[in-house]
């Protein structure tokens, strides 16, 4: 068997240390004299205390790196057990939320989907909409450490690609991604400081600025309000957008710029088509948004801006219902989700890496089948693509496709029209935040949902934002072998 204890000492000391986190919304709801802080306290004492309890029993004296399957232990138990850990506030304090609704909550925040069974946000205390915004803080910096220390490792969906340019990390997971998250913390911070210092300047409470920043910069998508960002004035989706964008480029990238060179950034081929199709959608739904109101020219743009990189961001914000635009602008929004931002940022779903790939590959046979005997390898940038990550971006496609259809399949025995099973299960696999149809829609939320249904779209969120494969590898009986 496996010896596990190495996952679960550091699951251990991860959870302990969100424990320690809820200290900040506990100390908030004591300052403002609501009784929800009491919660928080036991939360925070339970999460710590089993943390430290897990940690101590599996600690060895033995310093070295994990292996394979340790590392994909690692990486499925932490995604598991932190919203488990961080549902408790739900639970013990404001709203009060059944064991389900919790959990889905807690693993919409970590998984920064967006997606929520609260309603009457307004009315919570300030203590749970701050806890709401660091479960998704804390998720967006983790997913980042994740694809850049241990997905090139775990050869998982093709980012193998990336390890030179992301740290070799093999047989040195633990320490390499202590140095990520460090080289990564102060970008994450600054730009998150930056966006509530926006939020600010634009007219937010410095409440609202800070939360908001910190589910924009992490692309998660939760808000205070019940309307989203439509909350708010209209110049904040302008905000909104320029810092969901800068969220979703390659976080390597950044520090690559700090270290003297843009030119990584500006030359990157993901950077380059995201911006490009973000263009491309934008003019397409402002054109078409124009065509049935012509007066709204300026708002059609920024409606359509916002949107647009909401969605496809995994961000989830909503300031309208976009839905009431038309059939166009939903089936658009439906497959923009399915996109993604790219790879080695907060953003979720495919990612622009793997469209690109395969599109390579396809033009590579193409031209193998047009001229048999000539000799055309696949490249990426300047770069060879080995036949292992090609190969490994199509194994994540067709597990990814699959996933979708059973998921949505299932969402329809429970009983769930089209609309809702289908969106449903995307929105929850590519952690994007609303769904589609009066239920899920951006006007509506998940908490009509059975807890059947919850529950699948919460291991959805969890195989999504873990690349599909990396949970699935758990589920099989040859890793298990030692």
């Amino acid at each position: 068997m496996i010896d596990l204890r190495p996952a679960i000492y550091v699951v251990g000391l991860l959870v302990a240390a969100l424990g320690a986190a809820m200290a900040l919304p506990c100390a908030l709801d004591l300052a403002d004299g609501a009784g929800n802080w009491r919660a928080f306290a036991l939360s925070g004492f339970l999460s710590v205390t089993a943390g430290l309890a897990a940690a101590a029993a599996c600690r060895t004296r033995r310093s070295q790196g994990l292996s394979i399957q340790q590392a994909f232990a690692l990486t499925v138990g932490v995604w598991v057990m932190l919203p488990l850990f961080g549902a408790l506030p739900f639970m013990l304090g404001a709203p009060s939320a059944s064991f389900a609704d919790a959990y889905f909550e807690a693993m919409s925040g970590i998984t920064t989907t967006g997606s929520t069974v609260f309603s009457g946000l307004e009315t919570l205390p300030r203590g749970t909409l701050l806890w709401r915004g660091l479960l998704q803080w804390i998720g967006g910096i983790g997913i980042v450490v994740f694809a850049l220390a241990f997905l090139p490792t775990l050869r998982v969906g093709g980012m193998q690609f990336f390890r030179s340019e992301s740290f070799d990390t093999l047989g040195k997971i633990l320490p390499r991604a202590g140095e990520i998250a460090a080289s990564i913390s102060w970008i994450y911070v600054a730009l998150t400081g930056a966006c509530a210092l926006a939020y600010a300047a634009d007219g937010m409470s410095a409440f609202d600025a800070i939360v908001h920043a910190m589910t924009t910069v992490s692309t998660g998508g939760f808000a205070n309000y019940d309307a989203s960002l439509g909350h708010f004035e209209r110049n904040v989706e302008y905000i909104a957008s320029v810092f969901m964008l800068l969220a979703s480029l390659p976080f390597a990238r950044y520090v690559q710029m700090l270290r003297g060179t843009a030119r990584p950034l500006l030359t990157d081929p993901q950077a380059r088509a995201y911006v490009a199709i973000i263009a491309a959608l934008t003019l397409a739904l402002t054109l078409y948004r124009l065509a049935r109101f012509p007066d709204e020219a300026e708002e059609s743009f920024r409606e359509a801006l916002f949107n647009t990189i909401s969605i496809i961001s995994g961000t989830g914000y909503a300031s309208v219902d976009y839905t009431q635009w038309g059939a166009f602008s939903s089936a658009l929004f439906f497959l923009m989700g399915l996109i993604g931002g790219c790879t080695g940022s907060t953003s979720c779903s495919i990612k622009i890496f793997r469209f690109q790939v395969v599109l390579i590959a396809i033009s590579a046979q193409i031209k193998r089948i047009h001229t048999p005997h000539g000799v055309f390898p696949a490249r990426y940038g300047e770069r060879a693509l080995e036949e292992e990550v090609i190969s490994s971006v199509m194994a994540f496609f067709f597990l990814f496709f699959l996933t979708l259809g059973v998921l949505a399949v299932a969402m329809g025995m429970l009983g769930y029209d089209t609309v809702t099973a289908v969106s449903g299960a995307a929105t929850a696999l590519a952690n994007i935040g609303p769904g589609l149809g009066d239920i899920i829609g951006p006007s509506g939320n998940f908490a009509p949902l059975s807890d059947s249904a919850k529950w699948l779209l919460a291991f959805a969120m969890l195989i999504g934002r873990l690349e599909v494969v990396s949970v699935y590898v758990l589920l099989t009986a040859a890793f298990w072998r030692r």
